[in-house]
C-alpha cells in the first residue's frame, strides 16, 4: 500500500561509494555495467517460458515489477503519482545537474544544450540556483516558449547560425558561459558544450546518456586552460535519501512539474509516446 519511486540508482547505503559525500553511484549495483538481471543473476520476468531482461532494475514498462529494496524509495501517501513520477529520473536529473553536479551560483550565466524535458530541468534548476543568464540551445525552435517560461533568458539555434554554435555563445556573453550542460547525449554537442565554457573556470556537465560505441576527439588545449568537464547521473543525487525530500519540496511548491508533462497516454499507446519523443513533441 506505500507509495513508492523505483530507483534506476540505487543505494545501498553500505559500500565505499553510498559512504563517500561526494559520490551518488552505488559500487553495488554497477550502473555502468547493467546486465538485465538482478543483482543475483537472475531474471524475475518470463515470457512463454524465455526470461525476460530486467530494464535497469526497475522494468517501470510493466503492470508488476520487482526490485532490489535499495532500488525503491517511499514518498509521501499524499503525492500525485502521475507528476511525481517525474523525480524518478527526468526532473531530478536535470535540476541535480544543475544545483548539485555544476552547483551554479547566484549571478552566473548558463547554456543548455537540449531543451526536452531533462533540458528544461536544468534550466528550472539555474534559475532556482540564481543564474543571471539562462541560454537555451536547440535545433527544435518550437521549444523556446516553454523553455523561457521555466527561466530561459534567450533562446538559440544552431541552424540559424553559419558559425559553430560554441563561437555563438561567446560571442553573446563575451567570454563564454560559466556553466554549460550537454542533455542529448551527442559527441558532438558535448565538446560544443565544453568549448563553450569560459576558457578558465568554466564548467560543463555531461547530462545526456552517451552513445554506445563512440568515442569523443578533442583538442586537448579547450581543457588544459582549466576547465572542468563533469558527468552527472541522476543529478548526483542519492537516489534513496533524495527522492523523498525532493517529492516533499514539490509538495510544498518549491518546484513546479505540470509544465513538464505535454501528454497523457494509456498504457496501449505506449509506443505513440515512443514517437511523441522521437519528433520531439
Amino acid at each position: 500500500g506505500d507509495k513508492v519511486i523505483p530507483l534506476f540508482v540505487p543505494q545501498c547505503g553500505e559500500c565505499s561509494s553510498c559512504l563517500n559525500t561526494k559520490s551518488n553511484v552505488c559500487s553495488r549495483f554497477n550502473f555502468d555495467a547493467s546486465s538485465g538481471l538482478m543483482a543475483d543473476g537472475t531474471s524475475r520476468f518470463t515470457c512463454k517460458g524465455k526470461p525476460v531482461h530486467h530494464f535497469v532494475g526497475t522494468s517501470t514498462f510493466s503492470e508488476y515489477t520487482v526490485v532490489h529494496e535499495a532500488a525503491v524509495a517511499k514518498i509521501d501517501s499524499a503525492a500525485p503519482l502521475e507528476k511525481v513520477c517525474l523525480v524518478g529520473c527526468g526532473f531530478s536529473t536535470g535540476y541535480g545537474a544543475a544545483v548539485q553536479t555544476a552547483k551554479v551560483e547566484p549571478g552566473s550565466t548558463c547554456a543548455v544544450f537540449g531543451l526536452g524535458g531533462v533540458g528544461l530541468s536544468v534550466v528550472m534548476g539555474c534559475k532556482a540556483a540564481g543564474a543571471s543568464r539562462i541560454i537555451g540551445v536547440d535545433i527544435n525552435s518550437d521549444k523556446f516558449s516553454k523553455a523561457k517560461e521555466l527561466g530561459a533568458t534567450d533562446c538559440v539555434n544552431p541552424k540559424d547560425f553559419k558559425k559553430p554554435i560554441h563561437e555563438v555563445l561567446i560571442e553573446m556573453t563575451g567570454k563564454g558561459v560559466d556553466y554549460s550542460f550537454e542533455v542529448i547525449g551527442r559527441t558532438e554537442t558535448m565538446v560544443s558544450a565544453l568549448a563553450s565554457c569560459q576558457h578558465n573556470y568554466g564548467v560543463s556537465v555531461i547530462v545526456g546518456l552517451p552513445p554506445a560505441a563512440q568515442n569523443i576527439t578533442f583538442d586537448p588545449m579547450i581543457i588544459f586552460t582549466g576547465r572542468t568537464w563533469k558527468g552527472s547521473i541522476f543529478g548526483g543525487w542519492k537516489s534513496k535519501d533524495s527522492v523523498p525530500k525532493l517529492v516533499a519540496d514539490y509538495m510544498k511548491k518549491k518546484f513546479v512539474l505540470d509544465p513538464l508533462i505535454t501528454h497523457t497516454l494509456p498504457f496501449s499507446k505506449i509506443n505513440e509516446g515512443f514517437d511523441l519523443l522521437r519528433t520531439g513533441k
